[in-house]
């Protein structure tokens, strides 16, 4: 089977991939031709997934899955959230977000937090929706040079290491991602 994810980013495409069972290849968008940046207005994570996942259907016609993430702060009425990557600006920099995050949070002790990822399945004319989330705590300061995004502020609960600490094997054995990847697995093979 292959099915087209929307998106062009390498280290979410290099995740996904690894989660999915060999029998499903993944197409990213540049793989067909689509180099638009489909904009990401929702007010959700979930509507930002199906926006995308939408976007590809009616202009590509391609059965295809998207996901949107997002890191929600409980100390900061969940945000960054839908915002994620641009929670310091349009330039979606990391250390910049990273930055401001653990800015806002100078003052604060109760630092709990939790990534989630929403994928939106077009499949056969049906739209499907999986969610993961995981949960943990903003660390004071960036440890770890694996992953991406929020990673190395992000200690998953019953760990003491940060997502940037894990390998690339075992953040993909616990993550939001993999836990949103895993329903869409199930469905995929129903």
């Amino acid at each position: 089977m292959q099915l087209v994810f929307a998106s062009n980013n390498k280290n979410k495409i290099k995740e996904i991939q690894s989660l999915l069972p060999s029998d499903i290849q993944i197409l990213s968008l540049e793989d067909i031709g689509c180099f638009e940046d489909i904009a990401e207005t929702a007010d959700t994570i979930e509507g930002n997934a199906i926006l995308k996942a939408d976007y590809v259907t009616k202009n590509y016609g391609y059965d295809c899955f998207a996901d949107d993430s997002g890191l929600e702060v409980n100390a900061l009425n969940g945000a960054p959230g839908v915002i994620s990557a641009r929670y310091a600006g349009e330039q979606k920099n990391d250390q910049d977000n990273m930055n401001k995050l653990l800015s806002e949070l100078e003052t604060k002790s109760e630092r709990n937090a939790n990534f989630k990822t929403v994928i939106a399945l077009n499949l056969n004319g049906k739209q499907e929706l999986f969610t993961g989330k995981i949960f943990g705590e903003i660390t004071f300061e960036k440890k770890g040079a694996n992953g991406f995004g929020y990673d190395p502020i992000f200690q998953p609960d019953g760990f003491s290491d940060t997502f940037a600490q894990l390998s690339f094997e075992e953040k993909g054995q616990i993550s939001h991602r993999a836990k949103a990847t895993a329903q869409l697995i199930a469905y995929l093979k129903k």
